[in-house]
């Protein structure tokens, strides 16, 4: 009875952000805004250009513009309140703000995995099988890709929380990340964090592993597939149509990886340049 009083006083919760001392606020302000700025309005662009172009109606431009989209909507979860902390005194976020911005913190990230795999295969298609390329990426068949790559992300996201929010938090609210995540909530809880563990350890690693393995068997396929490709001119144009997004994919899981992988022995303080969505735009944008 004692612990669930103490529960109840826990109604908001203290973001650390990226730094305490009071000189660094206001030049952090114009940094972040400058690049979320940069973000949506690059990401906007290569919407419009794509839906504007008839000649880049194909899967993956597609693909493409759906994941700009999904970066738009990943940041506006995350900056936005990142920034009024910079100028805030009170650097805090309510419980309920805090359980939504972490849903849509996942389910962004994780559509944009789904969405990463199914350019792999959208590639492996184009290069390993091109005479049926046209019918095997139909566009009934992008956006049965997109609509699943969705729901499994949402409901991934859904339990996460929910498991989060059936945790007791006690004295302690003060989260050193800039944002709510799961792995600095597990820290604060005062009751048993062992069966988040296992979810994530088990149900999240398959989630995330799921897409990788896609990713990894459709490049060596297309590996082997180039490899065999007499003219060094078409290995090389080859090549070409992949390593954007290849650049993307070891980016994106690469800094998953570093984030969620590690032992939990550390406060997630996590500087920005290691998050997935930023490593992500910078090679969209570029």
């Amino acid at each position: 009875m004692e612990r669930v009083n103490q529960t109840s006083s826990v109604t908001e919760f203290i973001l650390l952000g990226l730094s305490s001392r009071p000189k660094d606020q206001k030049p952090l302000f114009v940094l972040f805004l400058t690049m979320y700025l940069v973000t949506v309005v690059g990401n906007l662009l290569i919407i419009l250009v794509i839906h504007s172009d008839t000649r880049l109606q194909t899967p993956m431009y597609f693909f493409l513009s759906i994941l700009s989209f999904i970066d738009v909507c990943y940041t506006t979860t995350i900056i936005p309140k990142m920034l009024v902390n910079f100028l805030s005194k009170k650097k805090t976020i309510s419980y309920a703000e805090c359980m939504t911005q972490m849903y849509f913190f996942l389910a962004f990230a994780n559509t944009e995995s789904y969405l990463l795999a199914a350019m792999a295969i959208d590639r492996y298609v184009a290069i390993c099988d091109p005479f049926y390329y046209v019918t095997t990426m139909s566009h009934c068949r992008c956006v049965v890709l997109l609509a699943f790559s969705c729901s499994i992300s949402h409901l991934h996201s859904l339990l996460l929380v929910l498991l989060i929010n059936r945790l007791i938090f006690c004295d302690s609210n003060v989260i050193h990340h800039f944002l709510c995540d799961i792995n600095p909530l597990l820290k604060l809880s005062c009751s048993s964090t062992f069966v988040n563990e296992m979810v994530i350890n088990t149900e999240g690693l398959i989630t995330l592993v799921t897409p990788f393995i896609c990713v990894v068997i459709s490049y060596l396929r297309i590996l082997i597939a180039v490899l065999k490709i007499p003219s060094v001119a078409g290995k090389r144009k080859a090549f070409s149509t992949c390593g954007s997004h290849l650049t993307m994919v070891t980016l994106f899981y690469g800094s998953i990886i570093y984030v969620y992988f590690r032992p939990l022995i550390s406060p997630t303080t996590v500087p920005w340049i290691l998050h997935p969505a930023y490593d992500q735009k910078l090679v969209l944008i570029g």
